[in-house]
């Protein structure tokens, strides 16, 4: 049986530490493993994901920036 192939997509946030979630599954870590733990995909990199800019939004919104 082959094994499946996933990414390691990075979030990052403003005001709390980053996170990886595998494409694969969703299961959330605070680091990366070569194989998902939750689903068994084996990683074949990361990709970064940018919706901290979006928190950046809210945040400038809120103070009146």
């Amino acid at each position: 049986m082959k094994k499946k192939k996933a990414r390691w997509i990075i979030r990052t946030h403003l005001f709390r530490k980053g996170e990886y979630e595998c494409s694969a599954c969703g299961w959330l870590t605070i680091a990366p493993y070569r194989i998902c733990p939750n689903c068994g995909a084996v990683m074949k990199g990361s990709e970064a994901d940018t919706t901290w800019m979006d928190e950046m939004e809210e945040y400038d919104a809120i103070s009146g920036e």
